[in-house]
């Protein structure tokens, strides 16, 4: 049956069509559709995993036991997973073993936009990169036949656009069967070092068979047109070129991108008269061409900076543009800010307030470091505010200053940074911002929330519990709603020459069980233009005609605002 899907949600289908059985991913945007997507089908046990570390070594002891198993992550996720990759690149599988991973160029969502084809080439594992929906459940599908003839993971490579655009797939039956037998073989999966050097000349022979493999395979094709051009490309790159060129020129699309092939290439390059490589991020195509002796135009041409797109193509080759509509008026930049009633805003209001340093982290609440509140001073990796505040105060700082980290980032990685903070005695303090949800993927559940991927009950970390197990006796709980409980709570922690954590606690305003208050609104009698309640920086606030007024169709009531005006101009609307 042919279904119109986007690549992550045909990703999920080759995972079930090819009978994988669990799957384990912690969210990361582009990816988490991938996950969701796949809990859908009752054949596949589908977890979110604390990181993305968890979830591959869940996967590899799956595959272990003779089950294909799969995990996802976004490009970032894989730093944090790299540490069993490496070592299953020696071990091998079982049951076949597919790793998802979304490359983010732009960095729509991301804080860099690393190429994980690097990851392929230093762990020494073939890599699959598709170039549409079809490719993706295709790819997906073949990528455990890959690996369990070749006895290796195997990492299928999204992005962005890949990932989220949508193409016509046709779906087929699921492919239902039994777990391979588990047969104890200690030298295989114990990598204690004498195993692990007769291990290593099998995983480069391997490579060697995998690169005949790239030959003659239906990941890789050569579409031959005029042959005065001919174009090297994979994945997004290559939509791009065929909807700039047509079937005018020829093209070489490669979709195992590691190993790459040699021959093919030589034979591609010699039948053209111009070779030109066209690669989002990293020129890793045409390191390849070149270290094989073919002469290749690459990276002079094309950046390796964000993402392309046909525009991109069009221009470097002078081609006439399509026409497109320019609009008479410049549109407003209107840049992403915490939501009206975001839980986070009157704690970041009080730590801005009281000129706090902020180590920041990733999430939603990264939003704080956004104008009137500019309230974060760094943020770097999941997990960092809290191990970066202990480092920061360690170093003879003077200044007040917290961490900020979210409930689903702690369960990630904070944790052991705060049992660093108690183990080593560092009079920090920890705000952890539990909005009950992991936010900014799209509101999945984590250990923190009672809930399990399908939203069935499930064990619920306790969060002021788990941090006075670790070593902190200062645990206090304050609704960010709340401003002078916030600031007297803050200025109490900051005062305490002992670690402490501060748990922030108010759901997301935008879960369906929250339920919101009705609007506030602006008396404009009263109204002094004071502008005060302007640096909460909420959208529903907005000046008119001088004085404040507030947007009824973004105003939830959290009455934040409401404590900063000293002239009672705003209130609840009377019935």
């Amino acid at each position: 049956m042919k279904e119109l899907m986007i690549g992550n949600a045909a990703v999920a289908r080759g995972l079930y069509e090819a009978g994988c059985t669990v799957v384990s991913s912690y969210p990361g945007t582009p990816s988490t559709e991938i996950t969701e997507y796949a809990a859908e089908y009752n054949e596949m046990y589908c977890e979110w995993a604390p990181n993305e570390k968890v979830a591959m070594e869940v996967a590899f002891g799956a595959s272990m036991a003779g089950a294909r198993s799969a995990c996802a992550m976004k490009h970032v996720g894989l730093n944090v997973a790299a540490d069993p990759l490496f070592t299953m690149s020696y071990t091998g599988v079982n049951g076949g073993l597919v790793i998802c991973v979304a490359d983010d160029p732009g960095m729509h969502s991301s804080q860099n936009e690393q190429d994980s084809r690097h990851y392929a080439v230093a762990a020494k594992v073939p890599m699959l990169e598709p170039a549409d929906s079809a490719e993706s459940l295709a790819f997906a599908k073949a990528a455990f036949a890959l690996s369990e003839e070749f006895d290796t993971p195997v990492i299928l490579r999204m992005c962005t656009r890949i990932a989220h655009a949508q193409s016509i797939v046709e779906t087929g039956a699921r492919d239902e069967r039994d777990n391979r037998p588990y047969v104890k073989t200690p030298e295989k999966y114990i990598m204690m070092p004498g195993n692990a050097k007769k291990c290593h000349p099998v995983v480069e022979a391997r490579t060697a068979s995998l690169a005949a493999l790239a030959e003659d395979c239906p990941f890789n094709r050569a579409e031959m047109g005029e042959k005065a051009l001919g174009i090297i490309t994979s994945g997004a790159s290559y939509q791009y070129v065929r909807e700039t060129f047509g079937e005018s020129v020829s093209v070489l699309k490669i979709g195992m991108v590691h190993p790459l092939p040699t021959k093919l290439i030589r034979d591609f390059a010699a039948a053209v008269d111009r070779v030109v490589v066209i690669e989002e991020l990293d020129g890793m195509l045409e390191a390849h061409c070149t270290a094989i002796g073919v002469t290749v135009e690459g990276k002079e041409l094309f950046t390796n900076i964000g993402e392309f797109s046909q525009r991109t193509v069009a221009e470097v080759f002078g081609l006439p543009q399509k026409e497109h509509v320019a609009l008479d008026t410049a549109i407003p930049v209107r840049p992403p800010v915490m939501c009206a009633g975001c839980p986070h805003r009157g704690m970041y209001y009080t730590l801005a307030k009281n000129k706090v340093t902020v180590i920041g982290d990733i999430g939603c609440y990264t939003l704080g470091a956004q104008p009137p509140l500019c309230a974060l001073d760094s943020t770097l990796c999941m997990g960092a505010s809290v191990s970066g505040l202990h480092g920061f105060n360690k170093a003879g700082n003077e200044n007040p200053a917290v961490a900020v980290i979210g409930d689903s980032t702690f369960m990630h990685s904070g944790i052991t940074g705060l049992v660093n903070i108690a183990y080593n005695n560092s009079n920090s303090t920890v705000i952890i911002l539990d909005n009950s949800i992991t936010g900014m993927t799209g509101h999945q559940q984590n250990p923190t929330t009672g809930y399990n991927i399908k939203g069935d009950p499930a064990a619920k970390i306790d969060l002021e519990t788990l941090c006075r197990a670790v070593g902190i006796r200062r645990v206090r709980v304050v609704d960010p709603y709340d401003l002078a409980a916030c600031e007297a709570v803050l200025k109490e922690e900051l005062a305490a020459d002992e670690a402490s954590v501060i748990i922030s606690r108010r759901p997301c305003v935008l879960l369906k069980s929250v339920k919101t208050k009705p609007p506030v609104t602006v008396d404009a009698d009263k109204c002094r233009s004071c502008k005060k309640c302007m640096k909460l920086g909420c959208p529903a606030i907005r000046m008119r005609d001088g004085k404040a007024d507030i947007d009824a169709t973004l105003c939830v009531g959290c009455g934040v605002c409401e404590q900063l005006c000293a002239f009672d101009a705003i209130g609840e609307v009377s019935e």
